[in-house]
């Protein structure tokens, strides 16, 4: 049992908890602190530190590569798609106003490779920037916030590689130090974050949300705030949610790296950057889809070995100098059922913030701030 001493702060009634110390949840704190400074707000991770997709990530901050936003286009329509992209851009800015230093924000830039065999041509990739251009302007403030860069593939040394495709508008950041830096903020304000919380359960009684954890602890709030994205359907069953492993490697230094910035290929599913002079590469879900719907957040020698030969491949095809694969991570991302995010209140008193769609990082302050509007009502 616990003691009177514990039952009067860290287990008395909450105003609102959240499950997740991701960056949903935090920037739901944040928004939620900012409007209504006087809240109590508990929130409760499962892990010792966030591990899901929000440390456990390449540490990409973009908005959509070419192919993946003209694909979205063809699939949910051009409005959601530019909405989307909204939510992201903004979601960018959002972090570099707030915490871009702390987290060693950069808007270095961004590419997209197109290999031998994509069939496109420059004046397909030339009509695809147009039309894009076009419809982004709004958003970003640019004529041409995509446009063809193959003048600077000779110097970049990709091989496998006929086109590429520019976008100034992204970045990369550090995510371990912005998580941190958000976790201070947060918790400057008065949230509570309790780690190591394994949330089992909820019932909602007698006017508010009885929340009790594997181990038997037991919380209460009058709302209550679902923000575990890829773990979501272990309390939300019916939720449109399908987990989704993102696997990285990344490379001892490499002498005289000739690229720096972030860079897609094949609508997205594969992406690298340069972390200092080491490349850092992920992806590689798209040659197995179904083995990497799993909430086990290990590598597989498969994409491993998938990555790895694009990274010989395609990355660094004339080096020559040896090599070693330094670390390998994989995160676990949520995806919902048509790529766009779910916030909703799912009955009463109970929300949700969840399908990040892999793109968490820019969507977070902006879905962060909608579910706070939303609980406030």
């Amino acid at each position: 049992m616990i003691s009177i001493w514990e039952k009067e702060t860290f287990f008395t009634k909450q105003d609102i908890i959240i499950v997740g110390a991701g960056f949903a949840g935090l920037w739901a704190a944040f928004y939620l602190k900012k409007k209504k400074p006087h809240l109590k707000i508990t929130i409760l991770e499962k892990a010792a530190i966030p591990a899901s997709a929000s440390t456990r990530n390449a540490g990409f901050a973009c908005f959509g590569s070419l192919t993946e936003l003209i694909h979205d286009a063809g699939v949910m329509g051009a409005a959601q798609m530019v909405d989307l992209v909204a939510l992201r851009y903004r979601g960018l800015k959002k972090i570099q106003k707030h915490f871009g230093a702390l987290a060693d924000f950069d808007r270095c830039g961004g590419f997209e490779l197109f290999g031998n065999d994509d069939q496109q041509t420059a004046r397909d990739l030339l009509n695809h920037c147009a039309y894009l251009n076009a419809l982004l302007r709004s958003v970003t403030g640019c004529k041409r916030t995509f446009q063809l860069a193959d003048k600077k593939l000779e110097r970049f040394g990709f091989a496998n590689t006929s086109h590429l495709v520019q976008t100034n508008g992204e970045g990369y950041l550090h995510p371990g130090k912005l998580l941190c830096s958000m976790l201070q903020k947060v918790q400057s304000t008065g949230v509570q974050v309790i780690q190591g919380v394994a949330v089992a359960s909820f019932e909602p009684a007698q006017g508010k949300i009885k929340v009790e954890a594997q181990d038997g602890l037991r919380f209460s709030a009058s709302a209550l705030l679902i923000c575990s994205n890829a773990h979501a359907r272990e309390l939300l069953p019916d939720i449109a949610v399908t987990p989704a492993r993102g696997q990285m490697l990344l490379t001892s230094p490499i002498k005289k790296l000739p690229f720096q910035g972030t860079f897609h290929s094949e609508e997205g599913y594969y992406y690298f950057r340069n972390l200092g002079n080491r490349v850092l590469l992920g992806g590689a879900r798209n040659t197995n889809f179904s083995e990497e719907e799993t909430t086990e957040p290990l590598t597989s020698a498969s994409i491993q070995a998938a990555l790895e030969r694009y990274l010989k491949n395609t990355v660094l095809p004339n080096y020559k100098h040896p090599y070693s694969i330094e670390r390998r991570w994989a995160g676990i991302m949520g995806m919902g059922a048509n790529k766009l995010p779910i916030v909703e209140q799912v009955q009463p008193g109970v929300f949700c913030l969840l399908g990040m769609g892999g793109i968490g990082v820019a969507l977070a302050p902006e879905l962060g701030k909608s579910a706070a509007a939303m609980m406030l009502r």
